[in-house]
């Protein structure tokens, strides 16, 4: 499309620009958040995996609530945090209102999936939440099937497919479990708020435009030069008849002669 012919196209990506960038600061945040909580436990050395989820133990449901932010090493932490940095920023960037409820509802139910079905262990860590992300911004590509849900979901695919393997049972000490959970609350997020966004104005190609450029100049040629119907005619003079102004026309039927008139001369 040339800009050319579309006046609004450099707010609009200065509008798309401040998008990505408020994006872009609210992923960051939450990756910040789960490193920061790691640096503290690994500046304290205490032992953190309480607060992750035990299965069936009421006491482990307190890891419904922590157990994102706890993570077993560095290399747990920081692959967590910059998957939640990327799939955050294009959830954030394409559908803010969504997300903003969707994490919470994600969060929690990862948490719950896991305390149900989970193996007897300590699962901790924010692969879950990250499942579901992912697993939302890939529904909601097929239910939207609009250029930018379609083009977040193709980026959620090449930079994250691989995730969709992490939701069946696998590696020992990974918690398939919380990422089926999460996968599962992201499909469901993803279906409930599908429409919560709007939906993104489509920019015209030239030639749409150039088209209605052309139909709007034949409109007012068409209006300027073709005639009028009566109606729209205004009447400039109307003769009114006078009310003594009648005339009695005589009928004749046929077959029917009628008396030549006399004379009333002398």
């Amino acid at each position: 499309m040339s800009d050319a012919l579309d006046p609004s196209a450099p707010a609009a990506i200065a509008r798309d620009a401040r998008r990505w960038r408020r994006a872009l600061a609210a992923a960051g945040a939450g990756a910040a958040a789960i490193l920061w909580v790691h640096v503290v436990a690994a500046s304290f050395g205490g032992d953190y995996r309480g607060l992750g989820v035990v299965p069936r133990d009421p006491a482990g449901l307190i890891g419904v609530l922590f157990a994102p932010l706890i993570h077993g090493s560095w290399a747990h932490v920081g692959s967590n945090a910059v998957a939640l940095l990327v799939l955050g920023t294009l959830a954030v960037y394409a559908y803010p209102r969504t997300t903003a409820r969707a994490v919470p509802l994600i969060w929690l139910l990862a948490g719950l999936g896991t305390w149900l079905i989970g193996r007897d262990s300590v699962h901790i860590g924010a692969s879950g939440v990250t499942h579901g992300l992912m697993a939302m911004l890939a529904l909601l590509g097929v239910l939207r099937w609009e250029p930018r849900a379609i083009f977040v979901a193709l980026v959620t695919f090449l930079l994250y497919g691989g995730m969709v393997w992490g939701v069946l049972p696998g590696e020992a000490g990974i918690s398939w479990e919380s990422h089926l959970s999460g996968a599962v609350a992201g499909l469901l997020a993803a279906v409930i708020w599908r429409e919560l966004d709007p939906r993104p104005a489509r920019r015209k190609w030239s030639w749409e435009v150039e088209a209605e450029i052309a139909e709007e100049l034949a409109r007012r040629d068409r209006a300027e030069f073709e005639l009028r119907s009566p109606e729209h005619v205004p009447v400039l003079w109307r003769r009114e008849p006078a009310p003594d102004d009648r005339r009695v026309v005589p009928f004749r039927r046929p077959g029917i002669e009628t008396d030549p008139p006399t004379d009333s001369r002398h």
